[in-house]
């Protein structure tokens, strides 16, 4: 019964939990944020935030077909994930084609280049943004997706986007409207929760790679200028495990933080990249950096990698992610 299901038989068990946890935590932070009890609005918050976060990283197993037996029960996972967290504006389908030019071309492939945007626009733009961005707002985000949004009016190639794209606005809206009435204080709370979720997102894609950035909308493929082979994928792709002494915490993140082995092996669900990484890589070290030594450069460099060419370099040693600038604005939820 389990592999007419899942994808693989030992998926039945994690997966049922984490559904069960995913959607016990959505529903039950939502009661908690609309009570008058600010202990529970603050549980509440975190659910909601911890519940958007493995929503977004269940598209991205959806994605990879890891979850489910069939193609489409892992289309419409994806999609019901997508209502969830917002990133319906985008289709799956698309999602997932450029989430799949990622792994093949070995680059980082943005539809949007929100710098151009930056550099061409008014410099009172590029100056809030840069504000926004040094307050922890993550500005550039919501400029990436409000270009999802967008698109589908400015280019009469994807007119067929826009009634979808104006039925999920209109639902959405009811959503927060009905949840304004109930509670403004919940409304709030939520977009508390919504920035929190979109800035874990981003800490965690920041530092997986020091691949090249290709603004590429459609399905063009990225120029042949260098060898992108799987040394180089490598080389450039690593694991900032949320705990190294801790594995259990990495859940958090669904495993995800494990990404030298899931670009290894691409199809292996999450519940076992723990092991896989282990089994690849053994005690090295090599590709590891432990959040806790992001931190501060996530701080420090929150502005400059706003407009930076490149991601900066990774060295080796303790202090080896000192230079890293991180990449930004290569959210797979904002792929068209």
């Amino acid at each position: 019964m389990a592999t007419k299901i899942f994808r693989y038989e030992d998926g039945l068990m994690p997966n049922t939990i984490l559904f069960g946890s995913l959607f016990l935590s959505y529903f039950v932070g939502i009661m908690l944020i609309i009570r008058q009890a600010y202990l529970f609005n603050i549980i509440g918050l975190v659910l909601v935030m911890l519940s958007l976060v493995l929503s977004a990283y269940v598209i991205h197993e959806a994605a990879h077909g890891t979850i489910f037996y069939s193609r489409v029960a892992n289309h419409r996972c994806g999609v019901i994930m997508g209502w969830l967290n917002g990133s319906c504006f985008a289709s799956f389908a698309d999602l997932r084609r450029k989430h799949m030019q990622h792994h093949r071309d070995r680059a980082d492939v943005v539809a949007f280049d929100y710098k151009d945007l930056l550099s061409r626009g008014p410099s009172w733009l590029c100056n809030v943004v840069l504000f926004l961005e040094w307050a922890y707002i993550p500005a550039v985000e919501f400029i990436m997706r409000g270009y999802v949004m967008i698109l589908p009016f400015v280019d009469s190639t994807r007119v067929a986007d826009r009634k979808r794209i104006i039925y999920v606005l209109i639902l959405r809206l009811l959503f927060f409207a009905g949840l304004a009435w109930i509670s403004l204080r919940a409304l709030v709370l939520y977009f508390v929760a919504y920035l929190i979720f979109i800035t874990v997102l981003r800490f965690a894609d920041c530092f997986q790679h020091t691949y090249d950035t290709f603004y590429i909308l459609g399905e063009k493929s990225i120029p042949r200028d260098q060898i992108r082979d799987r040394i180089y994928e490598q080389d450039n792709t690593f694991s900032n495990l949320v705990s190294v002494r801790y594995p259990v915490l990495n859940m958090l993140l669904l495993n995800f933080s494990y990404h030298n082995a899931h670009h290894e092996k691409p199809g292996v669900p999450w519940y076992r990249l723990p092991s896989l990484h282990y089994e690849l890589y053994g005690n090295d070290s090599g590709n590891i950096i432990p959040m806790s030594r992001l931190i501060s450069v996530f701080h420090k460099y929150r502005v400059k990698r706003i407009l930076s060419d490149g991601a900066g370099k990774v060295t080796s040693g303790l202090y080896k992610a000192d230079g890293f600038y991180g990449a930004i604005g290569v959210s797979f939820l904002t792929a068209v």
